[in-house]
């Protein structure tokens, strides 16, 4: 197979079309697109849906671009860090974390790994929307508690828990009476839920009336500091201001742990940027605990 024409199938594919990967690469279209074709021609398949203004890759074209693309970028690394008489890692390094992750510690986190690891260009997108790595070009995600994935391989880095708290001038629940509660995201009106919470006492319910909707958690954290409610939050977000006494814990909400995981595509050889930035987390977050992503809360 020419690697050439390969690598080329590769930047029309990344860049969704001749055009778009010409003036992107600095490449002639018609070059590209003959290399293509020459590909199709030595391989006997259509790589690409060719239609009047989109161009799509075929379900082969697909497959080929998922499995060679990673190979191609190891070879070009390899080859750059023999020329450079080294292993430093260097290249672009693509991130997508979840939104609160990135509100509270990557912005600290991408300018102390960029200081140190001086050749590779970090890209950091903040959503919370499970991308597809591959097709967006990703090189790690962050994820919080993601479904199984056989595509992808990783490892939890940070674990953390919901507790429910409020201001100090709330008055904790008696009776029957539902608690104002600030919850993140849309619902229905003001209606009266319970949320169910352990502790020293074991397990207990506490009805709620939700009285504000925020779509952001550092938000809830702001509304609930102002006494307009109680509300449930990751352990890491509300760390300092449980020290500082503004606010109180009432309980942990009873559910299944939050695990953080960095994941990367399955392959044999792994990309050495991606394994540094592995070990940077590892070292960011030695044991993984709440308190060690509260530190970096402001």
């Amino acid at each position: 197979m020419d690697l050439l024409a390969l690598a080329d199938f590769n930047l029309v594919a990344r860049h969704g079309g001749f055009g778009r990967a010409a003036r992107e690469t600095g490449r002639p279209k018609a070059t590209l697109s003959r290399r293509v074709a020459d590909l199709e021609s030595g391989l006997n398949l259509r790589l690409f849906e060719r239609g009047a203004r989109a161009l799509k890759l075929t379900e082969e074209g697909r497959a080929l671009y998922e499995r060679t693309a990673v190979l191609l970028t190891e070879l070009d690394e390899t080859a750059a860090a023999i020329a450079s008489g080294g292993d430093t890692p260097r290249g672009s390094l693509r991130v997508s974390a979840p939104l609160l992750f990135s509100q509270a510690a990557m912005g600290k986190l991408a300018a102390r790994f960029a200081l140190r690891h001086r050749e590779i260009r970090l890209e950091v997108t903040s959503e919370d929307r499970a991308v597809d790595m591959v097709e967006e070009g990703y090189d790690l995600v962050i994820r919080v508690n993601p479904d199984p994935d056989a595509r992808l391989v990783g490892r939890i880095f940070m674990r953390d828990r919901l507790v429910m708290v409020a201001s100090p001038s709330l008055p904790r629940p008696a009776g029957k009476s539902p608690v104002p509660a600030v919850v993140r995201g849309a619902g229905a009106g003001g209606q009266t839920a319970s949320w169910e919470l352990t502790g020293p006492s074991g397990k207990k319910r506490i009805a709620v009336q939700p009285v504000l909707h925020l779509s952001s958690l550092f938000m809830v954290r702001d509304a609930v500091r102002a006494g307009v409610g109680a509300a449930r939050l990751p352990l890491s977000l509300v760390t300092p201001d449980l020290v500082a006494g503004k606010l109180v814990h009432w309980g942990d909400v009873d559910g299944p742990e939050i695990a953080l995981w960095a994941l990367y595509p399955s392959r044999r050889l792994l990309s050495t940027r991606v394994s540094t930035f592995m070990d940077f987390l590892k070292e960011a977050f030695p044991t993984g605990s709440p308190g060690e992503l509260a530190s970096f809360i402001d």
